[in-house]
C-alpha cells in the first residue's frame, strides 16, 4: 500500500477552510471570556445568565437547522446555499457590535438568538458546498484540514483575547471580532462563479406547503 502524498485541494474548499479559519479565528478571541463579560459589564449578569444565554444560542440553532436543511435541499443549485452561508455569517458577525452596546441581561439573550439564526443559516450553507466539492479519496485529509485550522485558529486567539481584553478593553475586542467575522463573509465571494446556479427561477421564496407536498410524492 502507498501513501499517497498528494495534498492539493480545490479552490471552492480552499476558500471554505479559509473563511471558517478567519470566522471561527475571532469567535475564538472571546469564548473564553464571555462568562467575564457578562458577569462583570451587564446589568443583571450573573453566571445564571451565561448559562441560559448559552441555552438560547444552541437551541435557535438546533432548531433551525432542520427546516433550513429541507429549504436548501429542495432548491436546484447552488447559489441559496451560498447566499444562506454569506449572509448566515454577515448576521453573526452583526452579534459581537451588538455587545457593545449591550446593557441589560435580556439584550445577551436577543443576542445569542440572532447569533444562532445566523449559525444555523451559516452551518447549513457551508455544508451544503462542502460535501459537493470535497475530492474525492481526500474526503477525511480535507474534513481534518478545516477541523484543524479551526482549531488552531480558536486556540491561539482564545489565548490573545485575553491579553487583548485586559490591555485595551472589551470594546476593541468585540470591535476585532466582528471586522473577522465579516472578512470570513467577503473571502467567499470568488467562490460564487464555481457553483452551479439555480435554475428553478422561484426566488428566495419558499413555501412549506409546497416543500411537504414534495415530500409526499
Amino acid at each position: 500500500m502507498k501513501l499517497s502524498l498528494d495534498i492539493k485541494i480545490n479552490r471552492v474548499i480552499k476558500y471554505l477552510i479559509l473563511s471558517d479559519l478567519i470566522f471561527y479565528s475571532g469567535w475564538g478571541l472571546i469564548s473564553p471570556i464571555f462568562a467575564v463579560f457578562v458577569v462583570e459589564k451587564i446589568q443583571g449578569g450573573t453566571v445564571a445568565v451565561v448559562g441560559i444565554a448559552s441555552a438560547i444560542y444552541w437551541i435557535s440553532n438546533s432548531i433551525l437547522r432542520i427546516p433550513i436543511g429541507l429549504f436548501l435541499d429542495s432548491r436546484q443549485g447552488e447559489e441559496d446555499d451560498f447566499w444562506f452561508l454569506f449572509f448566515g455569517l454577515l448576521i453573526a458577525a452583526l452579534v459581537p457590535f451588538g455587545y457593545l452596546i449591550a446593557t441589560y441581561f435580556w439584550h445577551i439573550f436577543l443576542l445569542q438568538a440572532v447569533y444562532g439564526v445566523g449559525m444555523a443559516m451559516t452551518i447549513s450553507g457551508w455544508a451544503a458546498i462542502f460535501t459537493r466539492h470535497i475530492d474525492k479519496r481526500k474526503e477525511a485529509f480535507e474534513w481534518g484540514l478545516d477541523g484543524t485550522s479551526v482549531g488552531i485558529g480558536g486556540g491561539i486567539a482564545g489565548a490573545l483575547g485575553g491579553l487583548i481584553a485586559a490591555s485595551f478593553g472589551f470594546k476593541v475586542l468585540f470591535i476585532l471580532v466582528g471586522i473577522f467575522g465579516i472578512a470570513g463573509a467577503l473571502i467567499l465571494l470568488p467562490i460564487l462563479k464555481f457553483l452551479s446556479p439555480r435554475s428553478l427561477g422561484k426566488g428566495m421564496i419558499f413555501s412549506f406547503k409546497e416543500l411537504f407536498q414534495k415530500e409526499k410524492k
